[in-house]
């Protein structure tokens, strides 16, 4: 909610009430969305060995977003 919604002292609070309960479900989205992208990142970070190989699956993973196994609902690609 911005200022000038604070400002209009007219307008009736169930206007308040539903606008703060829309900014509510989006948020939730939101973290739900980047919830998946750190179970994605995480599980990728997991399973990498880390070694001295030049290709990355890590980047490969995050650059392509190429599907081979699924976290939290987003495409994940098999690490190291």
């Amino acid at each position: 909610m911005s200022m000038r919604h604070s400002r209009d002292r007219q307008r009736p609070s169930r206007e308040v009430k539903r606008l703060a309960e829309r900014h509510a479900g989006e948020l939730r989205t939101r973290i739900t969305e980047l919830e998946a992208m750190l179970a994605a990142l995480e599980h990728l970070a997991r399973h990498c060995q880390g070694d001295e190989r030049p290709d990355c699956p890590i980047l490969d993973g995050l650059e392509t977003g190429s599907p081979s196994r699924r976290a939290g609902g987003k495409a994940v690609k098999s690490a190291c």
